[in-house]
């Protein structure tokens, strides 16, 4: 892999998002939805830190800018709605149901997942690009080692998530519905979305189009994972 030529300081390090991710941990009750999908993506941050530590990035500096970057988009949308601000459409549809009583852990977890992955990492490429003065190309082992431990975690989730066999009623309609959607497919979507999102970079009008359209989609995705379930 080509690795990027130079390094701009970041305005925040893996240890800020961790920090604020950490706190959101303690501020929010433990079945809101957005404290859910927190969770998961706080236990990823960690495993992505630890691998930085632990040398399994072969390019620590663009891991690094990529996940801070990554992190950033999910803490400004947090941002976007505790300010009063329209948050991105992707995220919408988790902030509107994060208390719903017929939506399920899991659906609030992978409904996060969506959002961040389908939307937030096509652009934190573009971001981390930027910083990095480099082309996608050069972060593609570092976004696909992220994304290897995105997989793993999902499959984890699912399993502590899904409902016990005492609850099959619920289980069976849930399994169908998040059958609907694949945490590699939207990875490989992504990809190709930062990809052509950086080659749209100097006609800012289609990019911007682009990326709203990119939002809208990501959304709707959200709001099906998020549909309530009988008791």
């Amino acid at each position: 892999m080509a690795h990027c030529e130079q390094l701009t300081t970041a305005a925040s390090t893996v240890d800020t998002v961790l920090t604020r991710m950490r706190a959101l941990d303690t501020t929010l009750p433990p079945r809101d939805g957005v404290a859910v999908f927190n969770r998961v993506y706080l236990t990823v941050t960690e495993a992505v830190d630890r691998h930085i530590d632990g040398g399994r990035f072969p390019d620590a500096r663009s891991a690094i800018a990529l996940d801070v970057r990554f992190a950033e988009r999910y803490l400004a949308a947090v941002d976007a709605l505790e300010n009063g601000r329209r948050p991105p459409a992707c995220w919408r549809p988790l902030f509107q149901f994060r208390r719903h009583p017929g939506v399920r852990p899991l659906q609030f977890a992978l409904s996060g997942i969506n959002a961040h992955i389908g939307h937030d990492l096509a652009l934190a490429v573009v971001d981390a690009c930027r910083t990095l003065g480099c082309e996608p190309v050069d972060l593609e082992d570092e976004f696909d080692r992220v994304g290897e431990l995105l997989v793993s975690l999902e499959e984890r989730v699912r399993e502590e998530l899904m409902p016990g066999p005492d609850l099959l009623q619920i289980a069976d309609p849930l399994t169908h519905l998040l059958g609907s959607w694949s945490l590699e497919r939207a990875r490989d979507a992504t990809w190709a979305a930062a990809r052509a999102l950086w080659a749209l970079r100097r006609l800012p009008d289609v990019a911007g189009e682009f990326t709203e359209r990119l939002d809208a989609a990501v959304g709707f995705a959200g709001r099906m994972l998020l549909t309530p379930l009988p008791d």
